[in-house]
């Protein structure tokens, strides 16, 4: 069991991410943003969405929570350094893209209301 949770409930939990991720993608797509990868693993982590507008790729990730505060403040700095690194290793196997700037987003959803996306949530350490 991980993080105290049963097998059913954290399923339930990875269906309420899907839907969150997909409707992140919905809003993102209505805004001009073109769907690169959803869950896109790789040896060092996982990005949930990869989004692409203009010359600028987007690693995004997605936050459901009941209210916005909790939502926007889920994100810790350790998922961010796991995001980067997922970022740069996925990168590496693109060297299409290698041109395209890099940033990375959040979008927090919550019952009821429009997703919010933060463009550039925060950036890695220089």
């Amino acid at each position: 069991m991980r993080h105290g949770r049963t097998d059913a409930a954290r399923q339930r939990a990875e269906i309420r991410g899907r839907i969150a991720e997909s409707i992140a993608v919905l809003w993102l797509r209505l805004k001009g943003y073109r769907l690169l990868a959803r869950n896109a693993r790789t040896t060092v982590g996982e990005v949930d969405v990869i989004m692409r507008k203009g010359r600028t790729l987007c690693f995004i990730e997605v936050k459901a929570r009941p209210t916005l505060d909790q939502a926007l403040s889920a994100l810790t700095d350790r998922q961010c350094r796991r995001i980067e690194r997922a970022a740069l290793a996925w990168m590496g196997r693109r060297p299409d893209l290698q041109s395209c700037a890099m940033r990375f987003d959040l979008v927090a959803l919550t019952p009821g209301r429009l997703p919010r996306h933060v463009p550039d949530a925060w950036r890695p350490p220089v």
